[in-house]
């Protein structure tokens, strides 16, 4: 079992669960580690049942973090992939949102356009980056100088704007 001692001028010893699912034991300064070993034994069953609710917690907090994200991604991408298609002059086969966490956005070979939900975490500039970028593979399928080219037509600072993503 993973957890933290913190020794201080206290009498007894107590167990600890944090809001991030961490255990923490708090312990007089001289407590022996057999002892604090043998204190965490005991518990063991109390841990175990506690740590498991706080698991339960913070993933029912991810999923709500989650849920907003996606209805602030459907509020805000669908405007800006409208928008920058039509300053473009491209036009997308469709939009979706997505829980995908290793990219930020896809361009189907029918042209549809994917975007993560978590690209709202991202500032604004980042965000316009990405969608003028997914765009751009509608005309474009690979990552070619002309690629880079045509992005830059529409966002001369891209070079920036992709920092913001890392």
């Amino acid at each position: 079992m993973n957890y933290e001692i913190i020794r201080s001028n206290r009498k007894n010893a107590a167990l600890e669960i944090t809001r991030e699912a961490k255990l923490l034991i708090r312990v007089p300064q001289r407590m022996k580690l057999e002892e604090i070993e043998a204190f965490v034994a005991h518990y063991s069953e109390w841990i175990e049942k506690n740590m498991t609710k706080a698991r339960q917690r913070m993933n029912m907090a991810e999923k709500c973090t989650e849920e907003e994200l996606k209805m602030r991604a459907q509020a805000v991408i669908p405007k800006k992939v409208w928008y920058w298609a039509g300053v473009m002059d491209l036009m997308p086969t469709g939009i979706r949102i997505t829980k995908a966490k290793t990219r930020f956005g896809s361009c189907s070979a029918k042209d549809s356009l994917c975007f993560s939900l978590y690209l709202m975490q991202y500032p604004e500039e980042a965000i316009d980056y990405v969608v003028v970028h997914e765009l751009a593979h509608i005309k474009v399928k690979n990552h070619s100088r002309a690629f880079y080219a045509l992005i830059e037509q529409y966002l001369p600072d891209y070079k920036e704007r992709i920092a913001l993503l890392r």
